[in-house]
């Protein structure tokens, strides 16, 4: 789910009401992301500014708004991303006495923030998030990613502080910044076809790793840089830790035990998924990963699920036939849609205003293409994206 996030923290003496407020500037830039509404709150005299952009996915009504202030007011919010225990955590927080105005995960995540602590409730949370926190009593500002890095988040280093984004273009909105290239990123970019995520293409940027937090008090804006600030990020979750204890503590099941708790968790985190108050489809390749998605969603639904593949007519990057097998197989509503090479090449020019950073994987193309056309039809689309790296 998109929805957009962005935010500056200055130091008292560098926080004036002009640089405060391009937070509407950088939060409006993240228009596409969401595209149903947009929230600003700014407090000049802590130097703190938090923008949300919204795509409204469950509790549509304005219950769901961001920033959100939690009970009492001690914290204030803003996150892009989804949580799929909220419910479950809901019932835990009211057995401890917090009462709810609405049904947003917002609203549940900011009590188990005020409740457990910013860690604790980290550790609690399933699902994919990119957020800012401020703690307006302690003036700190918690920045963190979820577990895999599903949901972006973009640090800079700005004169007298920080500004932070779901994208380089929310950045680009803060009046002082400069767009300077760094060229070990670029030549990471020509060396293997991406940008690793210790390094960004511009200087003083930086982005928050997955699994990762970053707490930052007024002391720490001071004299500050992009290494700094690195490293004092903290992995609250990290894949190498978990599949080192996972190797260090050997299961004592079965194979056929281990197939069955697989599939159960697995049922279980995609009919999470499925929950939402807009239409929901899913983007087929005919590979391993998305077949399996599409199979445990049509399992769980009494209606056939809409699948979406692209084709290229007589290319050797057809995936379409593959695609169209599965679906058939599987009984769901499949749209194909087929694309010229012209086709293909016309959106080029758009690229770079709508990834972030360069990276040299052809797949970016077919990608957004069907993003658009299935836009079209469904709000939210499941993927299969993530299984290479989860399964190892």
């Amino acid at each position: 789910h998109m929805c957009g996030i962005a935010g500056i923290f200055l130091t008292p003496n560098q926080a004036d009401p002009k640089r405060l407020s391009s937070v509407e500037q950088m939060t409006t830039s993240l228009h596409h992301r969401g595209p149903d509404g947009a929230g600003i709150w700014v407090d000049r005299e802590a130097g703190i500014a938090l923008g949300h952009r919204r795509l409204a996915i469950i509790d549509l009504s304005e219950e769901g708004f961001q920033p959100m202030h939690s009970h009492g007011d001690k914290l204030v919010l803003t996150y892009n991303g989804e949580i799929y225990n909220h419910t479950e955590l809901r019932r835990e927080l009211e057995a401890s006495g917090d009462r709810f105005r609405g049904h947003s995960d917002t609203e549940v995540m900011l009590a188990a923030f005020n409740r457990f602590g910013v860690e604790n409730t980290l550790n609690k949370l399933v699902g994919m998030f990119a957020l800012g926190l401020w703690d307006r009593e302690k003036r700190i500002l918690h920045l963190a990613r979820d577990r895999i890095g599903k949901k972006p988040l973009y640090v800079a280093v700005v004169k007298g502080g920080v500004a932070f984004a779901s994208e380089l273009k929310g950045l680009l909105n803060y009046p002082e910044f400069r767009t300077q290239i760094d060229p070990q990123a670029l030549a990471m970019v020509l060396q293997q076809g991406w940008i690793p995520d210790n390094h960004c293409i511009w200087r003083d940027v930086f982005k928050l790793p997955p699994g990762a937090m970053l707490s930052i008090g007024v002391d720490d804006l001071v004299f500050t840089n992009a290494d700094r600030l690195r490293q004092r990020t903290h992995r609250w979750w990290s894949l190498r830790r978990t599949a080192e204890e996972g190797q260090r503590q050997p299961h004592s099941q079965s194979l056929s035990e281990l197939e069955t708790e697989l599939d159960d968790l697995l049922r279980l985190v995609v009919s999470q998924r499925m929950v939402a108050d807009v239409p929901v489809g899913a983007f087929l390749s005919g590979g391993i990963d998305s077949s399996t998605l599409v199979a445990l969603m049509q399992a769980q639904s009494s209606r056939p699920i809409r699948t979406f593949s692209i084709g290229f007519a007589g290319t050797h990057y057809d995936e379409a036939p593959q695609a169209a097998l599965v679906a058939k197989h599987l009984g769901t509503e499949h749209t194909e849609f087929n694309v010229t090479s012209e086709e293909a090449r016309s959106v080029i020019p758009d690229l770079p205003s709508i990834w972030d950073e360069p990276f040299a994987d052809e797949s970016q193309i077919p990608t957004l293409l069907l993003s658009r056309l299935a836009r079209r039809d469904v709000t939210v689309a499941l993927t299969g994206d993530g299984g290479d790296e989860c399964f190892g």
